[in-house]
């Protein structure tokens, strides 16, 4: 815990404070009311304002947290014998607008996600809004039953995703969000565009799908759920990333289960 408190970024009241006010004249309807969120977030301070509006702060420290984590992603997909897929960013403002221009092109083109609203720079921090989704819960606070109902529309979202030339980059519990049935992707990083890495990146989506579903639902049904979106063929290319994913903090699967029943739907 002292390490990961040591990792995230700190950002001082007067400073937050200060965005907020900012937040407040943009998009503000009269009185504020900020809620700070409890997330399981490395990379910002998330917030909701007026139940409206979530709010991102990222501070020089998360930029930088970012910058090393890319590079690690980056190595492990050299490891798994692809080149590397994941951009980073400089400064905390191009991380925010980054990730408000990844969020905008799935909005765009018909994924289930927030609705992007801005991205700026304010004291040196980069500021992120999209639309608040009030009662959403993440995959990870679903049940068993809830997660095998939902599992086939998680994959069926990244394959829209997907069809449209883009990737999310960072598919885990925290970041699909489901509110009425539906599933939302959140927190989408940048993919570089070309189509290998793209198609890398579609399949490193997909190994993520699974490694975060299968810890509560099982291997077995976890492939038959993506098998009812995913060809044969894109979950053996997902196969190969399992363990790179296998070696994220955020993730805690049995790849070698996985890996079994993918190879027997294959066959």
């Amino acid at each position: 815990m002292a390490m990961r408190r040591l990792l995230r970024g700190q950002v001082s009241w007067p400073r937050l404070e200060s965005v907020f006010r900012e937040v407040a004249e943009r998009y503000g309807d009269g009185g504020t009311r900020v809620e700070f969120l409890d997330a399981d977030n490395w990379l910002s301070v998330p917030a909701v304002v007026d139940d409206r509006l979530f709010v991102k702060v990222v501070s020089e420290q998360h930029a930088l947290l970012q910058a090393l984590l890319t590079a690690g992603r980056n190595v492990g997909a050299f490891s798994r014998g692809v080149e590397g897929f994941f951009e980073r960013f400089e400064t905390p403002a191009e991380m925010a607008a980054g990730e408000l221009a990844a969020t905008r092109r799935m909005y765009e083109r018909g994924v289930t996600v927030p609705e992007p609203v801005a991205a700026f720079e304010h004291d040196g921090l980069g500021v992120v809004v999209v639309e608040y989704l009030p009662g959403f819960r993440t995959l990870g606070e679903l049940g068993t039953p809830e997660l095998e109902a939902v599992a086939p529309d998680v994959f069926r979202t990244l394959a829209t995703v997907h069809d449209a030339g883009l990737a999310h980059g960072d598919v885990r519990a925290e970041n699909v969000l489901v509110l009425d049935g539906d599933v939302y992707l959140i927190d989408a990083t940048n993919v570089r565009e070309d189509p290998v890495a793209l198609a890398d990146a579609a399949a490193y989506d997909v190994a993520c799908a699974a490694a975060t579903l299968a810890p509560g639902i099982g291997a077995r049904a976890t492939v038959a759920a993506a098998l009812e979106v995913v060809s044969p063929a894109r979950l053996l290319e997902a196969r190969r990333f399992l363990d790179f994913v296998n070696m994220r903090p955020d993730h805690d699967f049995d790849a070698a289960a996985l890996r079994s029943e993918i190879d027997s739907a294959a066959d």
